[in-house]
């Protein structure tokens, strides 16, 4: 997993309610046990929030019984390509949202991953959505083109949408990636590169759950 570069950390620390929202966040990931990237390894197995509501699995990634998940923050934003972007839209089908930057080896590692999985489930009721963290748009629109990734992106140079989910994206290091039931509601988190079976099975599992 790669740890932001240090602009980032020194964006995060804005005066106020930001400042409160930063704090909890890395709190948070101190609790997840989140890596620096070295590597490419990802998080240890560990619940989030009161650790009652999640059942680790394998591979860094936690997920949420259908019972105890919370909803997804009302994300909204700016899209790479243009045009806006909100979350609510996508409700009634499984969301798949992968937070990235070009900059990020690991992220680069999956890349390929991602982008044949969503050609993949394409005509299925799934849908991709990625997060461009701190990175130039020119960068991450080749980014795209070179790994194939069809699906769009939000633009979040401020790490906006990773504050609004507060301590669920771990704000030290990306790659991490969020599956979304058809509810809106949290129900599984990757840390680290994902790969496309492990990435598969779930989203299959999750898209099987009566709504």
């Amino acid at each position: 997993m790669f740890r932001l570069p240090s602009p980032v950390r020194r964006a995060a620390a804005a005066p106020g309610a930001r400042r409160a929202a930063v704090g909890a966040a890395v709190c948070a990931a101190a609790v997840l046990g989140v890596a620096a990237c070295d590597g490419g390894a990802t998080a240890q197995d560990t619940a989030v929030g009161n650790g009652s509501s999640f059942v680790t699995g394998s591979y860094g990634t936690t997920v949420v019984k259908a019972g105890s998940r919370r909803a997804a923050p009302e994300v909204s934003g700016t899209m790479l390509a243009g045009g806006t972007f909100k979350l609510s839209a996508d409700r009634g089908a499984v969301l798949v949202m992968n937070f990235w930057g070009s900059w990020c080896t690991p992220c680069r590692e999956e890349a390929p991953a991602l982008g044949a999985l969503a050609r993949t489930l394409s005509g299925a009721d799934v849908r991709f959505i990625g997060v461009d963290i701190r990175d130039d748009p020119a960068s991450a629109e080749a980014f795209m083109r070179t790994f194939r990734i069809g699906y769009p992106s939000l633009n979040d140079p401020n790490d906006t949408v990773a504050l609004d989910f507060g301590g669920t994206v771990p704000p030290a290091g990306i790659p991490t990636t969020l599956v979304i039931d058809r509810r809106g509601r949290i129900a599984a988190r990757i840390v680290g590169p994902v790969s496309y079976n492990g990435l598969k099975a779930l989203v299959t599992q999750i898209s099987a759950e009566r709504s």
